[in-house]
């Protein structure tokens, strides 16, 4: 089987949900792609006044993709002082990272193989005749993925990655962070505000570090290869050993950004880049304006999109990729103290514009 189906799959993993003060639906497809490798969460209730959305789109493979989809939330819950004190940002921050960490070694090892294809867990499951591991996972259990030992103590981690755009909202406080080119909008007064960066390798910042690290940028992909700079996962570009995680040729250190919620603003949307390779930020917010009040759930508008983006055929590869899209909408008011003018700075382009 080649990259591209014969003809795309359109069925669709749709959902719904809301609380007091949000509502929210996603939809994602596999589309033309030979197999899907996006995953994502949704959770209104991460804590009893925090909601958590993230999009994560997979390459080279799904399971760490699925592995965030999995865990990262629960991991932001668990950065003791930084989230108990409020410090989202921090919290999450170092959730991120975490990821990593907690990919290598044996119970690493054994996760990804229970998340992946059937080739992977029937392969886990004769590894399994011969060394047993303890009990079920389970989030209540101590937090010792490192200490487990068994016959792949020393795996490294995974060779394939995932992006990650995450949005948690606190009370009148969005708090995104950011790896890859998946991508988070807002919609303030029908403007779209990009609430993160893709991160590409031409990016200046990202050409410098890629290059410290070692590594080189060809045809616009790290080292020849992956076309986006930060990701989750890929531990064949962290293997400097004289580096911090950080500043290794590709990274998981998310962009942090905290955006004041106000009542201009009618929803955020969490989506990967298969919809920003067809669509703008402000198309696409348009779009969501256009048929919000016509639709019977924000996942039927979330499926608008992903019909609206999927290409007729693979000839140009635009709208070919795997579609995901987490659409979040504001119940009003926000906030009684309405903040003063969005944005400092304006461009040309709607779409180039950023809440700092």
């Amino acid at each position: 089987m080649g990259v591209y189906l014969s003809t795309p799959k359109t069925d669709k993993l749709s959902e719904n949900g809301e609380n007091d003060r949000l509502k929210f639906g996603l939809s994602s497809m596999q589309g033309w792609r030979a197999s899907m490798e996006d995953a994502h969460s949704a959770l209104l209730d991460l804590d009893s006044k925090t909601a958590f959305f993230g999009v994560f789109d997979g390459h080279g493979g799904r399971v760490v993709a699925k592995f965030c989809a999995k865990y990262l939330h629960s991991q932001v819950l668990k950065q003791g002082d930084a989230y108990s004190t409020g410090d989202l940002g921090s919290a999450v921050h170092r959730a991120f990272f975490r990821m990593d960490e907690m990919m290598r070694g044996q119970r690493g090892w054994r996760e990804l193989s229970a998340l992946g294809d059937k080739i992977n867990k029937f392969s886990g499951m004769i590894e399994g005749l011969i060394w047993s591991p303890r009990g079920s996972d389970s989030n209540n259990q101590q937090d010792d993925w490192a200490s487990e030992e068994g016959p792949h103590s020393d795996f490294t981690g995974p060779t394939c990655g995932s992006t990650a755009c995450v949005a948690l909202i606190r009370n009148n406080q969005l708090i995104v962070a950011n790896a890859g080119d998946s991508r988070c909008v807002i919609s303030r007064a029908g403007q779209a505000y990009n609430l993160s960066r893709d991160h590409k390798p031409e990016l200046a910042a990202e050409r410098e570090r890629i290059m410290k690290a070692g590594g080189f940028i060809h045809m616009g992909r790290v080292n020849g290869s992956l076309n986006l700079s930060r990701a989750i996962g890929d531990v064949e570009f962290k293997q400097n050993k004289f580096l911090p995680p950080e500043k290794q040729i590709v990274t998981a250190n998310p962009d942090i950004n905290v955006v004041e919620l106000c009542d201009e603003d009618d929803f955020v949307v969490v989506a990967c880049d298969g919809i920003w390779d067809c669509m703008s930020s402000q198309q696409l917010v348009n779009f969501i304006h256009e048929h919000i009040n016509k639709e019977s759930s924000l996942s039927a508008v979330c499926e608008k999109v992903l019909d609206r983006c999927l290409a007729p055929s693979t000839i140009t590869g635009e709208g070919c990729d795997n579609m995901t899209m987490i659409l979040v909408q504001f119940k009003k008011p926000i906030n009684q103290n309405k903040m003063s003018d969005v944005a400092e700075q304006s461009t040309s382009s709607a779409d180039e514009t950023e809440i700092q």
